[in-house]
């Protein structure tokens, strides 16, 4: 067997095209684009690529794109009434604030100062509560790409056997509750999950993301299974130069799984994107407009 490969980069460009078609309609209702602000705190290489990315994305899809660039000592409180203010413009439907944050400033606080219904990244505990108890909101990027990829490939999830390998704030929990919504049989492993292989040899589906390089190995997988690999890990070369891997091992998964994402190109474009369609939800719940799937 070799597994179907799901392409993250098609699906994320159909999305971001789907988003982009509705944005007119939005514009000629409310006589505005939606508009998304990004705050990146210092000069974290990583961090900058991501949001040149991210702004470059909203721009295409006809929405308006708002960057806020602070140096490294921005003190806790200028930050805070960065977002208030923000939080009060009508022409911004979206905050994303960038982590990592520097150390002196109190990431929990800030996010948590965000208002939740514009709170795209989905990290807000009223977002986050509105998901643990089935209710709409705003859903983190990445957890809402892979639940989109596993529709998209196994349609109704209702029954499967899934198996979430991490448990952060930012993909693992929210990632478990939306299958949980979805009806799947839910397992979450991490850290001191006794006997992980065991847990991965029963699962229909595995979404790995935990950071570990190649931690699960494809002998673990039960046939057939559809891999959904979050992981974004750089590797040394013998010759000095990285790689970038998932969270598991690609080249032995691809003989066993049914379906699985690759590292790059799987995951990450996918990201993006639902960060443009939760851009796109928000301006429309903001403004009492209802809003035909995207």
């Amino acid at each position: 067997m070799t597994a179907e490969l799901i392409d993250g980069k098609a699906f994320a460009a159909g999305l971001v095209d789907r988003v982009a078609a509705a944005v007119p309609a939005f514009t000629a209702a409310r006589a505005r684009v939606p508009g998304l602000a990004v705050v990146l705190v210092g000069e974290n290489p990583a961090s900058a690529v991501y949001v040149r990315n991210k702004l470059a994305r909203t721009a295409a899809a006809g929405m308006r794109s708002i960057e806020h660039r602070l140096t490294v000592d921005v003190t806790e409180a200028e930050l805070l009434a960065l977002v208030a203010a923000l939080n009060a413009d009508d022409a911004v439907d979206g905050i994303l604030v960038q982590l990592p944050l520097p150390g002196h400033i109190d990431e929990a606080k800030v996010l948590v100062a965000v208002d939740p219904a514009k709170d795209v990244d989905g990290f807000h505990p009223v977002n986050a509560g509105r998901l643990a108890t089935g209710l709409p909101g705003l859903v983190p990027c990445t957890p809402s790409g892979c639940l989109l990829l596993l529709r998209d490939r196994l349609g109704d999830l209702s029954g499967a056997e899934a198996l979430v390998i991490g448990r952060s704030n930012i993909v693992g929990k929210p990632m478990a509750a939306l299958l949980t919504t979805a009806s799947a049989t839910v397992t979450v492993a991490h850290s001191r999950t006794r006997d992980l292989p065991d847990h991965v040899r029963r699962a229909d589906v595995v979404v790995a993301a935990v950071g570990v390089p190649e931690l699960i190995r494809g002998a673990w997988l039960k046939p057939g299974a559809v891999v959904i690999d979050v992981g974004m890990n750089r590797v040394a070369r013998p010759d000095g130069s990285t790689r970038l891997v998932g969270d598991v091992n690609f080249g032995e998964a691809v003989a066993v799984a049914g379906a699985i994402t690759p590292v790059p190109g799987g995951v990450g474009p996918m990201t993006i994107a639902c960060l443009l369609r939760n851009t796109l939800l928000a301006a429309h719940a903001r403004a009492g407009l209802p809003l035909a799937a995207v």
